[in-house]
């Protein structure tokens, strides 16, 4: 679901509704104080529960006192962020 490699979160799955909080949980549990970087370059499939994902996974960070960006964010979730307003939310390395 998520592996760590290079100092990244790398998300291996589809990030859709049926596996929202497992992904949300996952991505909590293996986070750690300093930068997070969560690499969705190899999500093919997503919904909106991806937004409300990392949008989760930056309230975590703030409890953990870390930073968190994302790199190959699907052009998809992208366009729903920007359609919910939460677009400049999501910090993007």
């Amino acid at each position: 679901m998520i592996s760590q490699s290079a100092g990244r979160l790398n998300i291996g799955c589809a990030m859709v509704m049926e596996n929202a909080r497992a992904l949300l949980d996952s991505g909590r549990s293996l986070m750690a104080p300093g930068e997070v970087v969560f690499d969705l370059s190899s999500v093919e499939e997503a919904d909106s529960s991806a937004v409300a994902v990392m949008l989760g996974w930056l309230r975590h960070a703030v409890l953990l006192r870390s930073t968190v960006c994302f790199v190959g964010v699907p052009a998809g979730v992208l366009s729903l962020a920007k359609l919910y307003g939460v677009a400049e939310l999501l910090p993007q390395a």
